[in-house]
């Protein structure tokens, strides 16, 4: 994958891979989050990626990634 918001692949993470598994999250999902959710920058090259998605019973999901030279996608979680 790669993010054309932030110029950089995406690397998945094995605990984010499960988390994406677990909550039925796509990679083409992922993708949409990354490059068109809302970005809350947490320091450090740390940030929260995330999209509110009506059609999803959840409906708020969120990526934690760190921007390096590769956009890497630690976890992802659901907001309910």
């Amino acid at each position: 994958m790669f993010s054309l918001r932030f110029q950089l692949p995406v690397v998945v993470t094995v605990h984010a891979r499960q988390r994406m598994v677990e909550r039925d999250l796509t990679d083409p999902l992922l993708l949409d989050i990354i490059d068109t959710g809302v970005d809350k920058d947490a320091g450090a090259g740390h940030h929260w990626l995330y999209k509110h998605l009506a059609d999803r019973g959840d409906n708020l999901l969120c990526a934690a990634v760190v921007l390096e030279t590769a956009l890497v996608v630690k976890t992802g979680r659901i907001q309910k």
